[in-house]
């Protein structure tokens, strides 16, 4: 048992001694703050001058990020470049390619054109021009007396050929050449702005019907227009595919697979020399 002096005595070393390890803890905690602020601040110096381990490392990934990202956009822009200049050189071979293209069609066109003239000025030619050796046999034919032991023969029949199909005229052939040289007084007698005359009507049955109208083509029964896929057919030939671009009063414009181009005259049609259909593959 304890009194009250031992007791009060008690308690006030125990409060000295609760004192003394507070100010311990004070002074502990705050010798711990400085010892961590020095080494953060140290460390902060170091990360500043370049030197921390912390800073270095990251940075050395950084930089060698930065040269792969650096080297694989070198890489690209090279290959941009060199994509940039093949488009380039391609466009201008598909430039100089459709030149040449564009100008063998040009030739095409122009010397299918002239050929088309130079036909036309020679069945021209044939239908109007009358050589002088029929007018000299048939003088010398009346001239000439008839041998009377001379066994009797058929005298032919004399024909104009305009080249095909041709016209038999049942009449002699001094009336002929009598109605033809007064049709050329009467032709000249017109002057220089005359009126060409109109052909002799050909007696031929077209074998076919067809006829262009309004850019369309009619052609036994269908009609046809332009960028339209049909297969053409000429005897002992095999049958191709291509495809309609143009077409004109006489003529139809057409493209192969292989990208030449040509054309057929609604003419040969009619006459069966060339067949088409539709193609529908």
């Amino acid at each position: 048992e304890m009194d009250d002096e031992d007791c009060e005595r008690r308690r006030m070393e125990c409060l000295d001694e609760m004192s003394n390890l507070e100010k311990q803890f004070t002074d502990l905690k705050d010798q711990l703050y400085k010892e961590r602020l020095s080494q953060v601040d140290a460390k902060l110096q170091e990360v500043i001058a370049g030197k921390a381990p912390e800073y270095l490392e990251p940075l050395a990934a950084l930089q060698e990020n930065m040269q792969i990202r650096t080297k694989v956009a070198g890489i690209y822009r090279e290959l941009c470049l060199e994509s940039v200049k093949n488009k380039y050189e391609c466009e201008i071979q598909a430039s100089r390619q459709h030149c040449e293209s564009e100008k063998l069609l040009l030739y095409d066109t122009v010397q299918s054109e002239l050929e088309e003239k130079i036909r036309r000025l020679e069945e021209d030619r044939h239908s109007i021009d009358i050589t002088s050796e029929l007018w000299n046999d048939e003088l010398q034919s009346r001239k000439k007396r008839k041998d009377p032991f001379s066994p009797d023969k058929k005298k032919p029949v004399f024909s104009l050929t305009f080249l095909r199909p041709y016209i038999v005229y049942m009449l002699q052939d001094l009336d002929i050449l009598e109605d033809w040289t007064t049709i050329r007084k009467a032709m000249a007698t017109l002057g220089p702005h005359r009126v060409k005359p109109e052909p002799p009507v050909k007696l031929e049955k077209h074998l076919h019907s067809a006829r262009s109208e309004e850019g369309r083509l009619y052609y036994d029964g269908e009609w046809y227009g332009r960028g339209q896929t049909i297969c053409i057919d000429k005897k002992d030939e095999c049958p191709t595919s291509a495809i309609i671009t143009t077409i004109n009063h006489d003529e139809v414009w057409f493209k192969r697979p292989d990208g030449s181009k040509s054309k057929l005259y609604i003419s040969q049609l009619q006459k069966g020399k060339y067949s088409i259909k539709h193609n529908h593959n």
